[in-house]
């Protein structure tokens, strides 16, 4: 009596395994389709809670920036005889690595006026000024234009908001060049700043070419105020390097302002936020995850006689667990790209709206579409794993 053959394993190939777990979405599209939706409005959600406060976030932090939270300023010390910052000073704080920017106004002790007959304008000061001060004080020019390269050789100025509107400019024509008298020359108005309120005395300052008031109002080249800016995670290193920078050999007689109090409320603000962050995004993500591992359970619920028959038909436990395991990846990819998309767009949508920096995080984009096939992979293990577990006549006989 011969003995009975084994009967051969029938090994599918990659292709074959994806075609047969897609089979449960092409022939019940409709529920593959709200399956997928659920998806997609969890990870929306969680593009969305990411992505509009870090859109907010970064609005109140450019709002935080402007108070000044990474400027820092150099004056030398108070004291009788008068001590000067070296002319070089500038130069040298330039240097220290975390500067960004590092710019300097000197006091002329000149005496300005409308014109020559009459040049008492108290109040008003007139400024040796470096071209790149508007940046260091994040300072905007309204009319005209700043101090650079090419004027600040020659008699110009820029006038400051309240110094403007004490001599009696409202704007600057180029067709009509007007002049103020500085000390016993003339000089031409080639811009006026708006408002600067970190620097409110730069308001009421008439800004000369640090060149053209060395040669026209024998200014010695000795800064009265450096405005360092700095990589705000630097400052305060930058603060306490800056004295010995600035003057090696008497750093005693150099003292930097504080780091600005919107500094602590801008690390607060960041620390605050991207906790929150954090909570909403997992909050999305377990959303999305119950909604997969619930549409799966009842798949197999469904399709049991499904099971069983291709089970009788030979298919063995591996086949049936990675059929289940596809469904429940390609659904969660799918519910992750159309998620992506809503929430990118919503997104930028709403901070329009709200003049607001558009604001996504790539940690965010990537994080979902990978959240979601990992999702798709834990949600689809119990529910493959149950429809393997089931025999071909247990299957069979479930109505």
């Amino acid at each position: 009596m011969t003995r009975a053959q084994p009967i051969p394993v029938v090994r599918l190939a990659p292709g074959d395994l994806l075609r047969l777990g897609l089979v449960g979405l092409r022939t019940r599209p409709a529920r593959a389709v709200l399956s997928a939706l659920g998806i997609a409005i969890g990870i929306a959600t969680m593009i969305l809670v990411t992505a509009i406060p870090a859109s907010s976030e970064q609005a109140l932090l450019e709002q935080l920036t402007r108070l000044g939270t990474n400027i820092l300023q150099v004056t030398p010390v108070v004291s009788d005889p008068p001590v000067k910052l070296r002319p070089e000073s500038v130069a040298m704080a330039q240097r220290i690595g975390p500067v960004t920017v590092a710019s300097a106004v000197a006091n002329t002790n000149t005496p300005v006026g409308r014109n020559d007959l009459d040049d008492d304008y108290s109040g008003l000061t007139v400024l040796a000024a470096k071209p790149n001060l508007p940046e260091a004080i994040n300072a905007h020019v309204g009319s005209g234009q700043f101090l650079n390269a090419a004027n600040e050789r020659f008699p110009t100025v820029v006038l400051g908001s309240v110094a403007a509107s004490r001599l009696g400019f409202t704007r600057v024509e180029a067709a009509r060049p007007q002049q103020v008298y500085v000390g016993r020359s003339w000089f031409t108005v080639v811009g006026i700043l708006d408002k600067t309120p970190l620097s409110p005395d730069i308001d009421r300052s008439v800004l000369v070419g640090w060149a053209a008031a060395q040669a026209e109002l024998h200014f010695d080249g000795s800064p009265t105020v450096i405005y360092v800016k700095a990589d705000e995670a630097q400052v305060e290193a930058v603060r306490k390097v800056l004295p010995a920078t600035v003057d090696p050999e008497l750093p005693g007689l150099v003292q930097v302002s504080l780091p600005s109090d919107g500094l602590l409320a801008k690390r607060a603000t960041q620390a605050t936020l991207s906790t929150l962050f954090l909570g909403l995004a997992g909050v999305a993500l377990l959303v999305g995850g119950i909604g997969v591992a619930n549409t799966m359970v009842i798949s197999v619920l469904e399709r049991r006689r499904e099971i069983g028959l291709r089970r009788a038909l030979g298919a063995n436990r591996g086949q049936i667990r990675v059929q289940f395991l596809t469904e429940a990846v390609t659904l969660s990819a799918i519910g992750g790209l159309a998620g992506v998309a809503v929430g990118a767009l919503a997104t930028l949508a709403y901070a329009t709206y709200q003049r607001w920096p558009v604001v996504i995080p790539p940690a965010a984009v990537v994080g979902a579409l990978v959240g979601a096939v990992v999702i798709g992979v834990v949600a689809g293990v119990y529910p493959s794993v149950r429809a393997s577990r089931l025999t071909p006549t247990a299957a069979l006989a479930t109505t």
